[in-house]
């Protein structure tokens, strides 16, 4: 078991960046796959991006490709999620999930995922 905070959520403009961090505790978070989904109000949680437990596999969500990017560094047991050329639809509460995993990741779905944070609100203007 892992605990995950997020940080890095906020209020910007459509066109601008954000960059979310996932904090982990525990000694054995390099051994597991990571994941950023995304809730707003009323709709299921949806899949954002995920990383496998090296950081050698990655896979975004089309809706996010091109301009989100996700990343990991074992050595501070934190994974990233990169906002770029944010819009209004990308408003939502993001979640960092993890789960162990030694494949090559491509975890899409919550039920992958056994260990999450709290979240962490992103809200872009128009």
């Amino acid at each position: 078991q892992v605990q995950l905070v997020e940080s890095g959520g906020g209020l910007v403009q459509a066109g601008g960046s954000l960059r979310l961090s996932c904090a982990a505790s525990g000694r054995s978070f390099g051994t597991y796959a990571v994941g950023w989904f995304r809730q707003v109000p009323g709709k299921d949680r949806e899949f954002v991006a995920t990383i496998s437990w090296t950081g050698g596999s990655t896979y975004v969500a089309d809706s996010a490709s091109g301009r989100f990017t996700i990343s990991r560094d074992n050595a501070k047991n934190t994974v990233s999620l990169q906002m770029n050329s944010l819009k209004p639809e990308d408003t939502a509460v993001y979640y960092c999930a993890a789960t162990k995993d030694y494949g090559l990741g491509y975890l899409t779905r919550t039920d992958d995922y056994d260990n999450w944070g709290q979240g962490t609100q992103v809200t872009v203007s128009s």
